[in-house]
């Protein structure tokens, strides 16, 4: 039996721009197994962090997830689902774009959880590190009676504008319990963070930028999330921080069971983390599998760019590799209708003007890629001509302007 904790299909978030429609994340397909570590990899505006964001619903405007589903297992949220919403509830699987936004909402921090690119911002300058972490950790208590269960269920009156007045007012109507705190200061020592009782009581600024990723790791564990979102955990730390942040996260991963999705352009993370990994380009996965299937038996040539650029120690002082030009424009008028990596592709052949299928590759079952280069040999004869993709170019201005 099956035990995906997530299935995402055709899922695609665009925004709407003076500019003209971007296509940040196009006809995306993701499964992800209860337990398994997921890393999604790719250059810079390939439509990664958007991903995250559209799974944990919080695009704003003008983003917009405009079509697919993101299906969920849980029991308990599919029989709290299966009577008001019985068209989203298949079994224990729960479709979350087609429920409620306050359905959705309900599932941050107890069944979603996020750890974002910048610690930072993440953080409230003006409060303690340990409010605001006993804040997430109140919040979870007050919105399920078990913070794994998935159903929401409110414990007193909303807490209001008012609620927080009388709370910096009077003591006895404090938000935060004792126990709250107590455990706020439980998390910041399981993620390693020395003397937490004191460190609890300092600000943000008091932090180093490793200790506030330890920091967000605790308050994004507040609510014993069954799915962690890591996008971008080791950004701007150094060598040495980035490696104790990964050794954190694999012995949570380990003494927990959660599931996690990685997002990183770095493949060394992924190697060192993942169960399976999937490269994305364009805002859609042109290369899924194994860590086996990507770094041993990749197809796409963007994968193999990818592992190109990155050095070998063990190798001799050659020069590295890098992939010609740059990711391309996702304005829906500038998106060619053929594969997308074609352009800066030292294998593209004439075929490559039509869009490509997702194909079965070789070694594990999972393996795909959506690269004619799975079905046939690379052909020296049938190469791409240079002025072909200028020619099309010019063809897709031409009729941008004429529109």
């Amino acid at each position: 039996m099956s035990d995906d904790i997530l299935r995402i299909s055709n899922l695609s978030t665009q925004f709407f721009t003076s500019e003209g429609q971007v296509n940040a994340v196009d006809d995306f397909d993701l499964t992800i197994e209860r337990g398994e570590v997921f890393g999604i990899v790719g250059e810079s505006g390939s439509g990664k962090s958007v991903t995250a964001l559209s799974i944990m619903d919080l695009v704003e405007s003008p983003g917009e997830v405009t079509s697919g589903s993101i299906e969920y297992r849980n029991p308990t949220f599919a029989d709290a689902m299966r009577e008001s919403h019985p068209a989203a509830v298949e079994g224990e699987m729960v479709d979350l774009l087609a429920i409620p936004e306050e359905a959705r909402r309900s599932l941050r921090g107890t069944s979603f959880s996020m750890i974002f690119q910048d610690p930072e911002s993440s953080f409230n300058p003006s409060l303690t590190v340990g409010e605001q972490i006993a804040e997430a950790v109140e919040v979870q208590q007050r919105a399920t009676p078990n913070p794994r269960s998935g159903e929401a269920r409110t414990r007193g009156p909303e807490y209001s504008l008012r609620s927080y007045v009388m709370s910096m007012a009077l003591p006895s109507k404090r938000y935060v319990s004792e126990e709250s705190k107590a455990k706020a200061i439980e998390l910041l020592k399981t993620v390693g963070i020395p003397d937490p009782a004191q460190r609890a009581d300092e600000y943000p600024h008091e932090y180093s930028g490793g200790m506030l990723q330890r920091a967000m790791i605790a308050q994004a564990l507040a609510g014993e999330p069954d799915i962690l979102i890591a996008d971008e955990p080791t950004t701007a730390l150094d060598v040495t921080i980035q490696a104790q942040i990964l050794d954190l996260l694999d012995d949570l991963q380990e003494e927990t069971g959660m599931t996690i999705l990685l997002i990183t352009h770095n493949l060394g993370v992924v190697a060192r983390m993942c169960d399976r990994v999937g490269v994305m380009y364009a805002g859609e996965i042109v290369e899924r599998g194994t860590l086996e299937d990507v770094f041993d038996r990749s197809v796409h040539p963007y994968t193999e760019g990818l592992l190109g650029s990155v050095p070998d120690l063990e190798g001799t002082a050659e020069r590295l590799r890098s992939i010609p030009g740059n990711v391309p424009s996702l304005l829906d008028h500038e998106m060619p209708d053929r594969c997308y990596f074609a352009d800066r592709c030292p294998k593209a052949m004439e075929e490559c003007l039509k869009k490509p299928p997702a194909y079965a590759a070789e070694g594990s079952a999972n393996h795909t890629t959506k690269c004619y280069l799975a079905e046939m040999e690379y052909d020296p004869n049938q190469a791409l001509e240079n002025d072909a993709l200028e020619r099309e170019a010019t063809a897709t201005t031409d009729g941008g302007e004429s529109q």
